[in-house]
């Protein structure tokens, strides 16, 4: 009858858990067996065996398990958890499954490991609070299961009539059956051809080599399709938000889909080597943040996009100002998103390869130098992303709001990153670093209060009749809709030269398009006025006033003519 392998490792943990494990001290150190040899339901180890460092015990395993002599590679467990009696006949097959789990669950380089009986670091850096301390156990790797995190552990132990030597620690040989449920060979790849299971390169079964480039085509034929089939729902979509929608994530549901297929074909069908892990699980975990950042991220973009592009000018209305706040302050929550994305995916990149328990506090001790020199490398970037968040924060510019940028009267579209995009009132686009953008004075006329008085300017002769321009003046504020606060429009002579005199017409609207709009008309009006009054003057008559400027040499050189 052949067993499955869960239900194998299932009935082995029982029968290994079976023995009675010896005590240990306060201090974490093993205490002496009762036995005088280790391991005494094994055979005698062979004098190949060298388990007096961990590199050597490690280098020991290693050769024993890759010329299949499993037996041999039993002398490297510490198999005082199980009964004499069965040593020898799960020994081997223990030996064997550990194997697989340290091939196909973790990557470590063994010549990294201490070649010292005592296991001292003498070239640990004095950071390290391990460093010219003897050990007892070290730390190979920690193994995720599904219920809980297990370590790879090896151990210095001293038997009572014996020298100190090294193995796999009982802990890790208690939960190698449960490891191997887990990260062992799968059905499929039990039935694989011999030939297809050993080693092609590097630590690379055949298997591996035709594997990867197999699924990695599933994959992509799943988002091909995935993004097909989005195309031709977004054509059925073509108007409107949904539309918008489908058309921002298409690519990024497409890469989605690609990683899940994978990532799904990879766990169901393979269980890969640790080098091949050690790649693909952190590039599996960034690609996925990546994805599911962008489908957020274009989603509230193109909702942005749609609201903010078909209302940007109703946007600038007194009543829009709850509008324009929550606007903005999606755009800065889609920023912060944004940051944490990037965060949350780092950390679980550095979880996932175990970073900090493989590089230890040589990797803390960096950090800052590469820290600094990253920062330098970037500053004009982080500037940017820094006065973005001021802009989210402080709200100094909305979107929608309406500003005076450099002369040029725009509106507020977006606010990313590194830019703020700008609509000219016509159509122009102004992509302004922000950094840039807070840096300067910008004119806000949507601010407080989207209200504008917008006045216009002529420069009259100084013979020019005020008054009977007063009454023209009067008479479009009463006639026009859009002139608001129509007690406080005014006429005033604001300055004189020696061409003539300044007078400025000053009208509020109630927001910028309509002033402008109401600005340009009452310029027209106010010339038309200036002109039909200088044509009724214009007969030779000396008290009769003139409006329109001239040129004083003109006016000697008529003079002059005259006489």
């Amino acid at each position: 009858m052949h067993l499955g392998p869960r239900l194998l490792a299932a009935i082995l943990l029982v029968l290994a858990m079976s023995g009675q494990a010896p005590a240990q001290d306060s201090g974490g150190g093993m205490k002496a067996y009762s036995e005088k040899t280790i391991n005494a339901g094994l055979p005698p180890a062979p004098d190949s065996v060298n388990r007096e460092t961990p590199q050597a015990m490690m280098e020991s395993f290693l050769f024993s398990a890759e010329a299949e002599a499993w037996k041999t590679a039993a002398h490297m467990l510490d198999l005082s958890n199980i009964d004499k009696a069965q040593q020898a006949d799960l020994g081997p097959i223990l030996a064997r499954r550990l194997y697989q789990i340290v091939q196909h669950a973790m990557w470590l380089d063994w010549g990294e490991l201490p070649d010292r009986p005592d296991a001292l670091e003498a070239n640990a850096s004095s950071k390290n609070p391990m460093a010219g301390e003897p050990r007892r156990s070290i730390r190979l790797s920690i193994i995720d299961l599904p219920e809980r995190p297990v370590s790879i552990r090896i151990a210095r132990v001293k038997p009572e009539n014996g020298e100190p030597v090294w193995l796999f620690s009982r802990q890790t040989v208690g939960n190698i059956n449960e490891m191997y449920a887990y990260y062992g060979p799968t059905q499929f790849e039990q039935s694989l051809p011999t030939w297809m299971q050993k080693t092609a390169f590097w630590t690379l079964a055949w298997w591996e080599v035709i594997a990867l480039p197999v699924v990695l085509i599933i994959a992509l034929v799943a988002a091909a399709l995935a993004y097909v089939g989005i195309g031709r729902l977004k054509r059925w979509k073509r108007f409107g938000i949904a539309g918008r929608i489908l058309d921002a994530v298409q690519m990024s549901v497409a890469l989605l889909v690609c990683v899940w297929t994978f990532s799904i074909v990879r766990s169901l069908l393979f269980t890969f080597s640790g080098a091949v892990n050690a790649f693909l699980g952190p590039l599996q975990t960034v690609l996925f943040v990546i994805a599911l950042a962008l489908i957020a991220v274009r989603i509230v973009d193109a909702v942005l996009e749609r609201v903010v592009r078909h209302n940007i000018r109703e946007l600038g209305e007194a009543e829009a100002a709850e509008q324009r706040n929550l606007y903005t302050n999606i755009s800065a929550a889609r920023r912060v998103a944004i940051v944490l994305a990037v965060l949350i995916g780092t950390a679980l990149v550095l979880i996932q390869i175990n970073a900090f328990q493989m590089l230890g506090f040589s990797l803390l001790a960096s950090a800052g130098v590469i820290g600094l020199i990253f920062a330098f490398a970037a500053r004009s970037i982080l500037a940017n992303i820094m006065s973005s968040l001021q802009i989210a924060f402080a709200k100094t510019a909305r979107i929608g709001d309406a500003v005076l940028y450099k002369g040029d009267w725009c509106y507020v579209e977006k606010i990313n990153f590194t830019y703020v995009q700008l609509k000219s009132w016509d159509n122009r686009r102004l992509m302004v670093p922000v950094a840039e953008f807070v840096s300067n004075t910008m004119e806000n006329w949507t601010k407080q209060d989207p209200t504008l008085i917008k006045p216009v300017v002529l420069h009259l002769d100084h013979r020019a009749d005020v008054d009977r321009l007063r009454e023209a003046f009067q008479r479009f504020v009463d006639e026009a809709d859009d002139v608001i606060d129509k007690d406080q429009a005014k006429v005033q002579v604001i300055d004189q030269d020696w061409q003539g005199m300044i007078v400025r017409f000053m009208v509020t609207g109630e927001d910028p398009v309509a002033a402008w709009g109401m600005h340009c008309r009452l310029r027209e009006e106010m010339l038309k006025a200036a002109a039909k009054l200088e044509s009724e003057s214009s007969e030779q008559i000396p008290d009769r006033p003139a409006y329109l400027p001239r040129e004083r040499e003109m006016l000697i050189g008529e003079f002059a003519g005259g006489t």
